[in-house]
């Protein structure tokens, strides 16, 4: 599948179903039991909102949404691009034919992310948060990419990644039957164990400071505010992807002016590295990067409340309303950015935990006789419980800012997923569908 494909959802076609009369009925169901189009049922009196996953509607139901003409009868909605053809062929045998109809202006397509691929991989995490919206780029991939990357700097442990990693190849290549949500954790857990074993040899972390691995960068309680730094770091990467993202999305969703003028778009990038400028700027001494950032950053400032002012609906209220979210804005920049201290911090507790295991087996194990059984024991508890206490914190954690801290700028409204209309079989109520 091309990288593009996996970036985003798929393409969808406003299309019509036009039929005769007396064929109604029999195109009706066989484009049912295609299950690839998403009838428009505004016509309905019941109205036209669908039951999500899927749309179990009867023939009848779906007739009385048609637009009849004299014998002639057209059910408009949406599908797949790549289904046209097939779904056309298949009406040819019952003389009704697809036609192509123009998408309307302020109607946004359903989103269909591919059923398989690097997209859906990692699409639960993007679900959970919000339905990419049509025009948006669908960030799974690197979402799940970050996400497995910020678990792993928290969890990282070459012991504890390997139980990770065994467990997910476990849900992955298992064929005893599992549930479906095990199976879809799966890829994250392999992500997850590879990460936190990258880490753990990066730290030197093998269930604890068993020496068993060698440190290749650094041990985290001895460098502490050097590996806070470098989250705060990473955090600061983040959030520009972000904002590079945000960039995109608001320019496909409202063109040029809306990606300049959004806070989650250029005015909030510009805020965001002008600010950027100024720190760098004071900690290194540099007048002329300090002078820079700040006009870059006012720059930043100034085209996101005009972009808020408007927003607001202008006037006396949208002056008031625009300053308190730039306000609020600026502030989330920092708090945003300073909240990816928690990469290191968790760290920190997990490396400080498996010390702890560790000095209290390597005591007992020194006595000898029964404390040395007393120790393998705390060892095994000590560990069991480290790895679930931190494991449950570090994947709380990293969602907790891929969601608050990356999403809130990838995304500024929400999407409406596909929801073909499909049957299992015709009824005899269905049986009265026809013209009139």
């Amino acid at each position: 599948m091309p990288w593009r494909d996996a970036l985003e959802p798929v393409r969808m076609e406003r299309v019509a179903v036009v039929a005769t009369g007396d064929a109604l009925q029999e195109v009706l169901a066989l484009v049912a039991e295609a299950g690839v189009l998403e009838p428009d049922l505004t016509m309905l009196e019941r109205g036209s909102e669908l039951p999500s996953g899927g749309v179990e509607l009867g023939v009848d139901d779906v007739c009385a949404a048609t637009l009849q003409r004299n014998e002639v009868a057209a059910l408009a909605g949406w599908i797949p691009a790549t289904m046209i053809e097939r779904l056309a062929r298949a009406l040819e045998p019952l003389g009704a034919t697809l036609v192509r109809l123009p998408l309307p202006a302020d109607v946004q397509p359903p989103t269909l992310v591919p059923p398989s691929g690097p997209a859906s991989t990692f699409q639960p995490l993007v679900d959970t948060y919000a339905t990419v919206p049509y025009d948006d780029i669908n960030p799974s991939v690197l979402a799940g990419l970050a996400y497995v990357a910020m678990f792993g700097m928290m969890f990282g442990d070459v012991g504890h990644g390997v139980l990770l990693l065994a467990a997910g190849l476990f849900l992955r290549l298992s064929r005893r039957p599992l549930p479906s949500y095990l199976r879809k954790a799966a890829p994250f857990v392999i992500g997850c164990g590879i990460t936190s074993t990258a880490f753990g040899f990066a730290f030197g972390e093998a269930f604890g400071p068993t020496h068993l691995a060698p440190v290749l960068w650094l041990a985290p309680l001895d460098h502490a505010t050097e590996l806070l730094a470098v989250a705060v770091a990473v955090g600061a990467v983040l959030i520009a992807a972000s904002y590079v993202l945000g960039t995109v999305n608001r320019w496909r969703e409202g063109g040029a002016t809306q990606a300049l003028l959004a806070v989650s778009g250029i005015a909030g990038a510009g805020m965001y590295l002008g600010l950027a400028l100024v720190g760098l700027g004071w900690y290194r001494h540099l007048v002329a990067a300090e002078l820079g950032g700040a006009v870059v950053a006012l720059i930043g400032v100034v085209l996101g409340f005009a972009g808020l002012y408007a927003e607001a609906g202008g006037r006396a209220a949208g002056v008031a309303e625009a300053t308190v979210e730039m306000f609020d804005s600026v502030i989330r920049l920092g708090t945003n950015t300073v909240s990816f201290a928690r990469l290191a911090a968790f760290g920190l507790t997990h490396a400080a935990l498996t010390g702890i295991v560790w000095q209290g087996t390597t005591a007992l194990w020194h006595k000898g006789g029964l404390m040395t059984v007393l120790g393998a024991v705390l060892f095994l508890a000590g560990n069991a419980f480290t790895f679930a206490l931190e494991g449950l914190v570090a994947a709380i954690q990293a969602l907790r800012l891929e969601y608050y801290e990356l999403f809130s700028r990838v995304f500024s409204s929400q999407g409406r997923s596909f929801r073909p209309w499909h049957i299992s079989k015709l009824t005899p109520k269905e049986a009265s569908c026809s013209l009139g």
